[in-house]
């Protein structure tokens, strides 16, 4: 079996300091888990770490892809599965550090995804009804034939959702079906998974506001102009260009914008929060109540890496 740690949370609330701060007292190099991160081209809407911030340590799965490039959870966790099984190799531990619960939770549970070729006349015809009838109405179709991925698909994750579609109409068997054939099959990775946030929520909204704030003061907005007007489609969907685009066209002021992406910033903190609140295995840390909480992490983790 191969020991490893996950570090999970909300954006913004110090997963990439806990995470250095652990691959070098634990000897660890980091896997993204953060399904934006991987993009080249929005690195500060990403926060993605600087080279200064990653303080030596290796990183893997980071920047590594076109914005156009597509890119499903089934590649994710095989890319992430061989990259775990190679730092272990080297005698490191595996530190996987991201707030996408489904790239998370699919290497937590050990989910076998069926690869498929993509069909592009079944993708264009679903995105054509998609652009037709809306996001609610396509949820609500995919309810009466996978009622599970329809309660948990945000109506704003138009990829995922016609990913269902695409799934059910190819295979005859639904997401949810397959993640639950594939639970089945047992893992190689051990791991323990900790979790950092705030108890007191305001704080942790009080950081993305000042997140935002510091990524428009380190270049957002040029970065921003560099995706405007291109497919619309995956990462170009990140939070952080999308808010400001009618800012750089003129049609609303920068401070308007600017707010928009912090209230949006907030709403995407709660729904991580949401996902990762559901899985029991997580040993949260709190900084706003835990002064010592670098260090009791660190024990938390070193006394798992000692067990037989």
């Amino acid at each position: 079996m191969i020991k490893a740690l996950f570090i999970v949370g909300p954006t913004a609330s110090g997963k990439t300091d806990l995470s250095i701060f652990l691959a070098k007292a634990l000897n660890g190099e980091i896997i993204c888990a953060d399904s934006m991160q991987i993009y080249k081209g929005i690195h500060v809407a990403s926060a993605a770490p600087s080279e200064s911030e990653k303080d030596g340590v290796t990183h893997h799965l980071f920047e590594f892809l076109n914005l156009d490039d597509e890119y499903s959870v089934a590649d994710y966790v095989k890319a992430a599965r061989t990259t775990i099984k190679e730092v272990s190799k080297k005698g490191k531990l595996p530190i996987i550090v991201g707030g996408t619960g489904l790239y998370v939770s699919s290497l937590l549970d050990n989910i076998e995804y069926i690869e498929q070729d993509c069909d592009p006349i079944l993708r264009e015809k679903l995105e054509n009804k998609f652009n037709k009838i809306g996001a609610e109405a396509m949820l609500l179709e995919l309810s009466e034939f996978d009622p599970d991925s329809a309660k948990r698909l945000h109506p704003n994750n138009r990829r995922r959702i016609i990913r269902a579609f695409e799934v059910y109409l190819q295979t005859g068997k639904t997401i949810t079906e397959q993640n639950a054939l594939s639970r089945q099959n047992e893992s190689d990775i051990d791991p323990i998974v900790i979790g950092i946030t705030y108890k007191n929520r305001e704080l942790l909204y009080d950081r993305i506001n000042r997140r935002v704030d510091i990524m428009l003061s380190n270049g957002l907005m040029d970065e921003a102009c560099q995706t405007i007007g291109n497919n619309k489609k995956g990462a170009f969907q990140a939070i952080g260009h999308k808010e400001l685009y009618p800012a750089i066209l003129g049609e609303d002021s920068l401070e308007n914008c600017a707010e928009k992406l912090k209230q949006q910033t907030r709403r995407y903190a709660k729904r991580q929060l949401t996902w990762f609140n559901r899985d029991e295995r997580i040993n949260w840390f709190y900084p706003d109540e835990d002064i010592d909480y670098l260090v009791n992490a660190f024990n938390l983790a070193n006394n798992f890496l000692k067990e037989e």
